[in-house]
């Protein structure tokens, strides 16, 4: 089967389209055809080895795993010993980080904990789009930010994969949403739902008069001091760009002034996949794609990400 295979650490150069052997469901495990795939940082760091803490778990000197790829959405081809939740023919999309990756590839064998079934009126590429973006949204919204109705939510890096997803999973929790992006991207913000926003190039969001109950943050190019001046008494503020700051003043911060500063990672699971296909089911949610590659420009697929700010996802079209 055709992959994208990397055998060292480095550049996107370093990525080589090979013919693999197609791997075998095990115990729990379902093979499944994978029709489209989606990039994320996680991919890039991975490739690059960087951060260096990376290595810790994909390999000290050389990558352990050489096929990247967390999001996926295709169909189910075969079924392991003890897999009840999926047969055969089934459309499913998952996220594969807890699974050593492996999307960029042709069929992929995992377990069937990182799959749910696919939103019935979403296209692979779509589905693709969905699973370690709008989940990652999902749990910084509902279960670090605490998310309920008429509260005042900003969201900061509204354009990218991540925050795509946040705008419209803030809304459809009834939040007054406020979406941070570059110029030329604002009224896209707009058009997922977003009540107000700014234009981070214009405007200093920690620097104005305006409080908020949640600042979700994909971006994290404020400093803690900063941020906690804008938010509102008991307010919480949650990033998934780690923030030393967080780690070490937060307590602080939640003795002396109430407000929780919060580093994330999620962590994939079949019931927030499901949760998020019910909203995509519900015309809550919708997949923002930007670019669509095939398979053996996955290469160029990272360096794009690279070289800038794409709004919503980028997607590999493998069949």
């Amino acid at each position: 089967m055709n992959a994208i295979v990397y055998q060292r650490y480095g550049s996107p150069d370093v990525l080589e389209l090979k013919d693999v052997q197609k791997p075998m469901p095990g115990p729990g495990e379902v093979l499944v055809k994978v029709h489209a795939a989606s990039v994320n940082a996680a991919d890039k760091h991975l490739l690059r080895g960087q951060p260096f803490p990376v290595r810790m778990m994909a390999g000290f000197f050389k990558p352990k795993n050489n096929i990247l790829g967390a999001d996926m959405a295709g169909e189910v081809e075969s079924v392991g010993k003890g897999v009840s939740y999926f047969k055969p023919g089934d459309k499913v999309f998952g996220e594969l980080s807890a699974y050593d990756f492996g999307a960029f590839a042709a069929y992929v064998a995992v377990s069937e904990k990182a799959l749910a079934h696919m939103p019935s009126n979403a296209l692979f590429g779509e589905a693709a789009a969905l699973p370690m973006a709008a989940v990652t949204a999902l749990q910084g919204l509902r279960d670090k930010g605490q998310i309920s109705p008429g509260k005042k939510v900003l969201i900061n890096g509204a354009s990218g994969g991540v925050g795509t997803f946040a705008v419209q999973i803030a809304k459809a929790f009834g939040a007054e949403v406020t979406a941070v992006a570059s110029t030329g991207k604002t009224e896209l913000a707009k058009i997922l739902g977003a009540d107000h926003t700014i234009d981070y190039k214009l405007t200093d969001f920690t620097k104005g008069g305006e409080r908020y109950d949640l600042i979700f943050d994909v971006v994290g190019n404020h400093s803690v001091s900063a941020l906690k001046r804008v938010l509102n008494k008991h307010g919480r503020y949650v990033t998934t760009a780690f923030s030393p700051g967080a780690m070490f003043l937060g307590p602080w911060i939640a003795i002396a002034e109430g407000k929780k500063i919060i580093n994330m990672l999620a962590s994939a699971n079949r019931k927030d996949l499901e949760a998020v296909r019910q909203m995509v089911d519900g015309g809550e949610v919708r997949p923002v794609v930007e670019r669509s590659y095939p398979l053996a420009d996955v290469a160029k697929a990272i360096s794009y990400m690279e070289e800038g700010h794409p709004f919503g996802k980028i997607v590999i079209q493998v069949q």
